[in-house]
């Protein structure tokens, strides 16, 4: 008995052995909120929930809506009709994706007591019909040519939308991989539907912490979120892979304009001209962003290429500063909050001393993300940072700066409230094409640049390091990890 309870025990001991040396572990600079993609907001919940469920629309490299789960056609300004292909029709629990599920998914999105976030983006749909298990119709309140670009959410089953399921830690989509577990630990296990590869999504908060476990092993693969030192170190050891593409992340400053000081948009120019971005970038990211100075980045279908941005001119700065009346004897004091992220604080302790060269005195305030976020959407701020991440529509444009988006109903944050802009985008969102609306909100960006409610700082670069074993693996400008979806990992 005592020799086979021992050959039990180094048989587990093998098996999971065997299951670690397969399964390729992913480590996370944070973990998701939800894996229910009606209420992913979050980079990092979106970005899985985009491996475990399919959505009826994708985008292109101009980030203009593509067919994925279905195909369209507009047959009225009011009137879209879908039509589902035959990729992606099965979810993990056998059962068919029909057109009743998405009806139930956008219904589910739509109903106030849910409270999904993505229902004021979606309100525009006023009624959904069913017109056969393989055709769907929206009927619309108003016309809107983005509305295609608004259903990339992840279609879940309507019979368990009705059970109320747990999708949020018990997800059941009809993507690529399906949900295994998600530990007490943090770890979440994937496995790749086709081939049963398993992936374990590892969250490493501490960034120091994450690369130790990738020198020893323990992680397989990273993707972005290191301190340049950090990065530099890797790339010497030249033991690993590593590759890097521009990105489409958006960081910027923003600004209360309700602060007597912060409303005088001399002092955000002075601001602006003060900051040395490229500096920040080399020595603050490991070069892993680009200049940034719109919100859609140039190639985007509606971005405009020919923005001027603010260099970094210390002496124009302290010029504008006296205009505004502050001198070394009478210097600008103001505050700046920021989360506890290593690379967040880094940044402000950078941005602290750049002020200070040209008679700004800033204080830094630093928070847990949950209490940071929440003094920012009440606006108890003067200044603080943070990033856009995988904005795909330019109706971001009224979410982040119409008057009428002051948090809670949008996310104009700096309270924002400039007739032209509103006018401008009003006028963009009447038009009935694409090709309509790209000058209209060209100009807008132009004029948010020069009005400075926010300040464009960069482009967050995507990189990523990978043990050789590894292969196939793509980077994408937005982040997400659909490079999941080919790697393959060789058992040495």
């Amino acid at each position: 008995m005592k020799y086979f309870l021992i050959l039990v025990v180094l048989f587990l001991n093998a098996c999971s052995s065997n299951q670690e040396a397969t399964s390729i572990r992913f480590g996370l600079a944070v973990a998701p909120i939800t894996l229910d993609p009606r209420f992913a907001t979050d980079a990092e919940s979106s970005r899985l929930n985009r491996l475990l469920y399919t959505s009826l629309v994708d985008f292109d490299d101009q980030l203009k809506p593509i067919p994925k789960l279905a195909s369209w056609e507009q047959l009225s300004p009011l009137h879209y009709r879908f039509y589902l292909n035959d990729q992606m029709r099965s979810f993990v629990d056998g059962g068919f994706l029909s057109a009743q599920d998405v009806k139930a998914t956008f219904q589910s999105i739509l109903d106030p007591q849910t409270a999904s976030p993505h229902r004021g983006t979606l309100k525009i749909i006023q009624e959904i019909h069913v017109f056969n298990e393989n055709t769907i119709d929206f009927f619309l309140s108003k016309p809107n040519p983005l509305f295609p670009s608004l259903l990339n959410v992840g279609i879940l089953p309507a019979h368990l939308i009705e059970k109320k399921h747990p999708f949020n830690r018990q997800p059941m989509g009809s993507g690529v991989f399906k949900f295994i577990d998600w530990k007490n630990t943090g770890e979440i296990i994937c496995e790749r539907r086709q081939d049963h590869q398993k992936v374990v999504f590892i969250p490493v908060k501490d960034p120091l912490v994450r690369v130790l476990k990738f020198l020893h092993g323990e992680l397989d693969i990273l993707q972005s979120a290191l301190p340049a030192e950090l990065i530099t170190y890797l790339q010497n050891k030249k033991t690993f892979k590593f590759e890097q593409i521009a990105g489409s992340n958006f960081a910027y400053l923003g600004f209360n304009l309700q602060d007597q000081q912060l409303a005088n948009q001399t002092i955000r120019h002075a601001i602006a001209y003060a900051i040395d971005r490229e500096a920040i970038i080399h020595y603050v990211l490991g070069n892993a962003a680009q200049l940034a100075n719109g919100l859609l980045p140039p190639y985007h279908w509606a971005g405009n290429p020919n923005l001027q941005g603010f260099s970094y001119q210390p002496e124009k700065a302290k010029q504008l500063l006296q205009q505004a009346g502050f001198s070394e004897q009478n210097p600008l004091k103001l505050g700046f909050k920021t989360s506890v992220n290593p690379l967040s604080l880094r940044f402000a302790a950078v941005l602290q001393q750049q002020f200070k060269n040209v008679g700004i005195d800033l204080t830094l305030s630093s928070y847990d993300w949950g209490t940071f976020y929440s003094d920012i959407k009440a606006g108890r701020f003067q200044l603080f940072s943070l990033s856009w991440i995988g904005i795909k529509t330019p109706d971001i444009f009224r979410y982040a700066f119409h008057s009428t988006a002051i948090p809670p109903t949008g996310a104009n944050r700096g309270r924002y409230n400039d007739a032209f802009t509103d006018q401008l985008i009003e006028m963009a969102e009447s038009q009935i094409k694409l090709e309509e609306q790209a000058p209209i909100y060209q100009q807008l960006q132009q004029h948010l640049l020069e009005t400075l409610p926010y300040l464009p700082l960069w482009y967050e670069d995507q990189y990523v390091f990978y043990y050789p074993n590894l292969s196939n693996y793509k980077l994408f400008s937005d982040g997400r990890y659909d490079g999941l979806l080919t790697i393959q990992k060789k058992i040495n």
